[in-house]
């Protein structure tokens, strides 16, 4: 096999406000394997929360692709990349960042996916014992940075016009009646909306028990990582009475801290960039079943090549927030849909995307 790297530019539509940052733009690494006249293609995002820079990415990258070159075929470099145990993936977590392995994973799924001739949600299902079914799709979460309330309010009116049924709008200012505020005008813009809320862990413990009851007279349905990551213990604590279902992120990475925290937290957002992939995603819903916590699967913002792979997943979640491709001024692949508030997997072999032609229109 051969691979080959890309690194782009993304920039978004407009500059996205959360909590602990705002972010413009971000760099995209393209891997791109090659065997027998095929391909297959994976994306990773840069990340200054996660410490991924592009350098680290592009040599990461590299080596991954050098590492997948004494694979006879890609079949058999998915079998050894995506360990079905959980030792297997504790013993890989020291040897490359959660992103790269998840890019990694993706490309070599297109590729197997292609050679088959199935899409990559088929091969999951085979090898998680699913069955049939048609192909995944979801309502997704549209997000709302942190921006004044009457932009806040024209942004849900035109989303819920477009298709939008559930909005997720970011919070955690030092006013927290900034916040209310916003959401006020969202909940007026959009009454019938579903709504989600995310502080990306800012706000102290009490903090959180004095603002999520008022979150909860506004309507809002779930708040995902109400306060700073580090101490799942608190969380745990913080779930136990809140009035509405609280979601962890930044303190649900993989699968061990999934673990500590089933049955203990309403739910998990589980991001394949942070867990290590499809497989790694997949493992986790497993852990969960039953446990009274719930999937949602989110992502970073990227483009649908990087959107795609949680796409074919997205049936198995119940909250959907795979909207990075949407918050792009120009995705440079399309394939996945979600303009309407609706993401799709492909029938089409493998991932079932593509890379626009120069030129050709933007939008997904």
């Amino acid at each position: 096999m051969k691979a080959t790297l890309r690194t782009v530019r993304l920039a978004l539509a407009e500059p996205l406000r959360i909590s602990r940052s705002t972010m413009a733009a971000r760099d995209a690494v393209w891997l791109t394997v090659e065997h027998e006249g095929l391909r297959g293609h994976g994306e990773a995002v840069t990340s200054v929360y996660y410490g991924l820079d592009t350098a680290t990415l592009e040599g990461q990258l590299y080596e991954s692709g050098r590492e997948l070159s004494r694979f006879p075929d890609p079949e058999s470099a998915l079998r050894e990349w995506s360990p079905d145990t959980r030792q297997a993936d504790e013993r890989r977590s020291g040897e490359r960042p959660p992103a790269v392995t998840a890019a990694v994973e993706a490309a070599l799924l297109d590729l197997c996916g292609k050679r088959a001739g199935a899409p990559v949600y088929r091969l999951l299902r085979a090898s998680s014992a699913d069955g049939a079914g048609g192909a995944p799709s979801a309502r997704t979460a549209r997000t709302i940075g942190i921006v004044p309330a009457p932009h806040a309010a024209a942004q849900a009116r035109a989303l819920v016009a477009a298709g939008f049924g559930l909005l997720k709008a970011k919070a955690g200012t030092p006013d927290p009646e900034d916040d209310l505020d916003r959401i006020r005008a969202i909940r007026a813009a959009a009454p019938h909306a579903r709504l989600l809320l995310d502080p990306n862990g800012a706000w102290t413990s009490d903090q959180a028990r004095q603002l999520i009851p008022h979150f909860a007279e506004l309507g809002v349905e779930a708040v995902e990582q109400p306060v700073a990551p580090g101490d799942p213990e608190a969380l745990a604590r913080l779930a136990e009475r809140s009035p509405l279902p609280l979601i962890a992120d930044e303190d649900a990475v993989g699968h061990e801290d999934v673990r500590r925290l089933a049955g203990r937290i309403h739910g998990v957002n589980v991001k394949l960039a942070k867990c290590g992939g499809p497989r790694a995603a997949l493992r986790i819903a497993e852990l969960i079943a039953g446990s009274g916590t719930e999937l949602m699967l989110g992502c970073l913002t990227a483009s649908t090549l990087g959107l795609a792979p949680a796409v074919h997943l997205a049936d198995r979640a119940r909250w959907a927030d795979l909207d990075g491709h949407l918050l792009l001024a120009d995705d440079p692949w399309t394939g996945i849909g979600g303009a309407d508030g609706v993401v799709r997997a492909s029938e089409l072999p493998g991932l079932g995307v593509r890379e626009k032609r120069a030129g050709e229109a933007g939008g997904p």
